[in-house]
């Protein structure tokens, strides 16, 4: 199994060397390898098996390191940077020769972010490359937001887990490309439509489900449990389903009478967010048939976590 720890510098030698390491963000843990070596980014998607359709995003120190990898930071993109990063904020944007083919799945973009985790900024700033780090768990499954998520998963895969403790956002960032410099969402995340739009005025969202995908995160399924999750009115739902073992997942309601999550008491979106994953993984190991949930007020960070249930739910 994969060493948890805090070394840095063991995380950073095993980089340089060509090695895989789990990294934390207030988002999710990152499975990172060099982002300019073709063999490093290959390991990701043996690791993770993910699909070679489906690209990655780069990780980053700051905006100023995002010139050496980019072609060009269109004006808003700077705003949008300069007020939310480092955070969940991910920029699309044209991408220099150096960013090998594999890591954009052959587009001519590629996924930028600056992490908001003083121990993986830190890291980042004693690499010499950046770090593509698509979410530490095997492709279409529920995403990692401990070590020890990372650990039950990929834990005989990987030498290194870096402790950063529980991710404080728990879903993945907002994707932002720039169609004629005009700003479209590609993936609903932990920035909400609302703060990007207080600050670019207002934006498209196109949230294609494609099997060639612009962005990570577009895939019609994903994020999911490997019990079935059907979505809908948990009242309604568990009267259809009595015959089987059922695990609730409710955004306030308490269901006592079933195998329940909750995702925040006090009806806080922000909260919900933090422990959507750790729910449907908690869920997911309980000797049930099958997953109900409920969509959560479809605003704020509310749209992000409606997303994700929607594709943990698609079959």
């Amino acid at each position: 199994m994969a060493e948890i720890g805090k070394d840095l510098k063991k995380a950073r030698q095993l980089l340089e060397q060509g090695s895989l390491v789990a990294i934390p963000t207030e988002t999710v843990y990152g499975l990172a390898g060099n982002a300019l070596s073709s063999a490093a980014v290959a390991s990701i998607f043996k690791v993770k098996n993910r699909p070679q359709f489906d690209p990655l995003i780069v990780h980053i120190p700051d905006l100023e390191s995002a010139k050496k990898y980019v072609i060009e930071i269109p004006g808003e993109a700077q705003e949008l940077s300069q007020k939310f990063w480092p955070g969940p904020l991910t920029l699309l944007l044209k991408r220099k020769p150096v960013i090998p083919d594999l890591v954009t799945s052959g587009l001519d973009t590629v996924g930028i972010r600056c992490p908001d985790h003083s121990l993986t900024r830190q890291l980042l700033n004693e690499l010499d490359f950046p770090l593509a780090a698509p979410s530490a768990n095997p492709f279409g499954y529920v995403s990692p937001v401990t070590p020890e998520h990372v650990q039950e998963q990929l834990g005989r895969d990987i030498e290194y887990i870096l402790d950063g403790g529980p991710c404080t956002i728990g879903i993945e960032s907002t994707i932002i490309g720039f169609d004629q410099n005009s700003p479209v969402i590609y993936r609903l995340g932990g920035l909400s439509v609302e703060a990007i739009e207080s600050t670019v005025g207002k934006v498209s969202v196109q949230l294609h489900s494609a099997s060639n995908p612009m962005a990570p995160g577009q895939l019609k399924s994903h994020y999911a449990p490997k019990k079935k999750l059907i979505l809908g009115n948990i009242d309604k739902l568990t009267i259809k389903h009595f015959h089987e073992k059922v695990g609730v997942l409710s955004f306030q309601q308490e269901y006592p009478e079933f195998h329940q999550q909750v995702l925040s008491q006090r009806g806080d979106l922000d909260e919900a967010a933090q422990n959507l994953f750790n729910a449907l993984r908690v869920l997911d190991k309980l000797p049930i048939d099958l997953i109900i949930a409920e969509l959560v007020p479809d605003t704020g960070l509310g749209r992000a976590i409606n997303d994700r249930l929607k594709r943990a739910a698609a079959q």
